[in-house]
């Protein structure tokens, strides 16, 4: 089982006021925590399992743990990362988009051992009064010391009056839960403070924050969409292998770290061997083995291994191919790829066509509408390793 001293050690970036206290607290009882999440979106990411691993190391320790759905601070959308206002999103979509991101998270959490609050339950019925009450707890030049808020104000970018409420109101969540720890990702920082203070203020009582690190894209950038270095808790055996097998070197043991269970001696003796001389693709093969085997199974990451090294390192072609029927005798390249369902978006299915990511019988195409003939059957790869047999 894991130790409390590993679960405010390993993958923690920042623990206020201080990890001492938060231990002495831990080893005297259960304490009550929670992760608030704004379910703007619904395709979580390894960098989105990071957080959710660190929440359920909680479970697993036998405290109360809290997921709360922010269903009324994501009317507001908090502007982390952003240079300009977040949509508002009707409760519908809210619904939805949470409902997707369960689905998705189940792959973390015991959801039977979490209990699930939403904050729109204390603050929609919040009166004038309260409101009032609550914005006198702070300043306004406390609240845009955020460096989104300042980074408006440099480029001379609108700040929303309602957007600087946000985490005014993330901090009442902990006030309401009668929290004794909120943990998330270190750019979230900021609100979580501001949960510590509010619950001093009104409650006299003390509030840890925990914050976790931002996971690395796989090319060493800050992990983004727009950037397509992210890997999706959606993806295949196949995909997540192969994603993770592209990997810089550089971030082969921050992966290890945030996403294994691999020891920390292990981690610290495969970093010595690297050093010493030995090839980092073996140890990369081992993280992406691990991984998939996490999200999938031992059965599903071994098949996936064999099939990257049938497919990309001896590059054969896959005995049996998934067929594409196009409908028509003459498609473009774009639509193949978007039927082929192997991209997160549009945009990237346009992407890795221009990047000179697809071949159609061995030929690179690198115009999106390009079209083919399917007076026959075409073999169709995209990227390095998905095939397709594409009819008419």
């Amino acid at each position: 089982m894991i130790s409390t001293d590993e679960v405010l050690s390993r993958g923690v970036t920042t623990i206020l006021p201080t990890k001492e206290g938060l231990q002495a607290l831990m080893q005297q009882r259960k304490i009550t925590l929670y992760l608030g999440i704004d379910p703007t979106g619904n395709q979580l990411h390894l960098g989105h399992a990071v957080v959710l691993r660190k929440l359920q190391q909680f479970v697993e320790l036998g405290h109360h743990v809290i997921l709360l759905i922010g269903n009324g601070t994501v009317k507001i959308g908090d502007p982390t990362g952003k240079d300009k206002t977040r949509p508002m999103l009707t409760d519908e979509e809210i619904e939805k988009n949470f409902l997707t991101w369960k689905e998705q998270a189940s792959t973390i959490l015991d959801f039977s051992r979490i209990e699930i609050k939403r904050n729109g339950d204390w603050l929609d019925p919040l009166t004038f009064p309260q409101i009032v009450k609550l914005l006198a707890t702070t300043t306004v030049q406390q609240l845009i010391e955020r460096d989104m808020f300042q980074e408006r104000i440099k480029n001379n970018q609108p700040i929303f009056a309602h957007e600087i409420m946000y985490p005014l109101l993330q901090g009442y969540d902990s006030v309401a839960m009668d929290v004794d720890l909120e943990i998330g990702g270190n750019d979230q920082t900021f609100n979580m403070m501001m949960g510590r203070q509010l619950l001093k203020q009104m409650k006299n009582k003390e509030k840890w924050v925990l914050g976790v690190p931002l996971l690395v894209g796989s090319d060493g950038r800050k992990m983004g969409k727009s950037l397509n270095n992210f890997i999706s808790l959606t993806a295949t055996p196949e995909d997540m292998y192969g994603k993770l097998m592209s990997i810089v070197d550089a971030v082969i043991f921050e992966y290890f770290e945030l996403l294994t269970n691999v020891s920390a001696q292990e981690i610290a003796q495969m970093k010595v061997q690297v050093e010493e001389g030995k090839n980092p693709m073996e140890i990369k093969k081992k993280l992406a083995w691990v991984v998939t085997a996490t999200f999938h199974s031992k059965e599903a990451a071994d098949q996936a291994a064999q099939s990257f090294e049938a497919t990309v390192q001896n590059k054969e072609m896959p005995a049996e191919l998934a067929v594409l029927h196009m409908g028509q005798e003459k498609v473009n390249i774009y639509d193949i790829v978007l039927q082929s369902k192997t991209q997160e978006s549009n945009s990237q299915a346009r992407r890795v066509i221009e990047q000179g990511g697809v071949e159609i019988d061995r030929e690179k195409i690198t115009d999106p509408f390009a079209e083919i003939q399917l007076s026959g059957p075409k073999i169709v790869k995209i990227g390095k390793r998905h095939f397709f047999r594409v009819e008419r």
